[in-house]
């Protein structure tokens, strides 16, 4: 029996406060992003192509009047980078745009988002700087992780280890190999500690890690950690990454990836998960 005063568990209700502060993030962010030159974009909340960017079981899904399967949105990206590119095409200059909308995830998950995208893109740091940017008009300064989901998938390759001890974050599987720069590698946190593994390592890891290394240097923000072995769980993101992350809450993320041969970066911050911040605050 479901009582009248109900709602389906993961939904998301607000009210009073918290809708009042829902309000104030959302127009703090959307104030920064025009200011960078961004504009907005609101997109449709069924989509023809949500299993291109997650696992077919976390959709929620319809069928239209053809019989074709459509679902909730679950992800904002790459339907903006679709849109932009394949449905506006050359009618649309604008490379830059952001979102303020809830995606769904099955069962009855709801997570509100402030996402933005820079198409044609591939410097990180922009979107590293723009969300820091709003993270500070917010009086929040979560720790700031940096990553490079390649490293990974090197690792998994090159020393036939399975990619999902990487996913589990296995860090005892990694220690047994008993292999001294891997060892360094699962403990290097600052960027300053890089050059001390950097030359014990091959030509590949070398490059990847020299991207980090040179991300590093284009931000500006004063809580930084580095993590070389974090493999991300978002399917799209193919090289550099990144996670804002307060009292083990995830508050945001971002990263490089490639969508029709076209190379963009993005981030998208968990309002939901900022307003439980700012409300501990």
């Amino acid at each position: 029996m479901v009582y009248e005063h109900e709602i389906p568990s993961l939904t998301r209700l607000y009210f009073g406060k918290s809708a009042l502060q829902k309000r104030k993030i959302e127009t703090a962010a959307s104030e920064i992003l025009f200011q960078k030159g961004y504009e907005e974009i609101v997109t449709p909340l069924l989509s023809y192509h949500q299993h291109e960017a997650l696992d077919e079981k976390e959709l929620i899904r319809f069928s239209d009047s053809q019989n074709h399967i459509i679902t909730l949105r679950a992800d904002s990206t790459l339907d903006v980078v679709r849109i932009i590119t394949k449905r506006l095409g050359r009618s649309v200059a604008q490379k830059k745009w952001f979102y303020i909308q809830p995606v769904f995830r099955y069962p009855s998950s709801e997570q509100y988002q402030i996402g933005a995208e820079c198409i044609d893109e591939t410097n990180l740091a922009v979107a590293i700087n723009d969300s820091a940017d709003i993270l500070q008009k917010l009086s929040l300064k979560p720790l700031l992780q940096i990553s490079n989901i390649n490293i990974p998938r090197l690792l998994s390759q090159k020393l036939g280890i399975d990619i999902e001890i990487f996913k589990h974050a296995d860090l005892e599987a990694l220690l047994r190999l008993d292999i001294p720069w891997l060892t360094k590698l699962a403990y290097l946190q600052d960027v300053e500690s890089i050059d001390e593994v950097i030359e014990e390592v091959d030509d590949d890891l070398r490059a990847e890690l020299e991207k980090i290394k040179l991300l590093a240097a284009e931000i500006v923000y004063p809580n930084v950690v580095i993590a070389p072995l974090f493999y991300a769980k978002m399917h799209y993101y193919d090289q550099l990454f990144f996670r804002y992350i307060q009292d083990n809450t995830t508050l945001g993320m971002g990263g490089n990836y490639k969508y029709n041969d076209v190379n963009s970066i993005g981030f998208a911050l968990y309002t939901d998960n900022l307003i439980e911040e700012l409300t501990k605050e």
